[in-house]
């Protein structure tokens, strides 16, 4: 089911790197912003360009991705 919120997952992100976050139970920005780059490389469909639009949308809504552990 589409989140219908204004922290929805955006439409414009490619169909792989949608389906693969939905495929993990990740449905809104905020629950992609608990996640690492790594972890979201990880997902099978998301690769370097869907990371960047990601990280756009997260900044409109003022949050970002989880940093690294060291």
């Amino acid at each position: 089911m589409p989140s219908h919120g204004d922290d929805g997952i955006p439409s414009s992100l490619a169909a792989p790197a949608r389906r693969a976050l939905a495929g993990a139970g990740y449905t809104t920005l905020t629950q992609v912003a608990s996640m690492t780059e790594q972890q979201l490389l990880q997902l099978h469909g998301m690769g370097p360009k869907a990371i960047r639009q990601l990280r756009a949308a997260l900044a409109e809504h003022n949050l970002t991705l989880t940093e690294q552990e060291t």
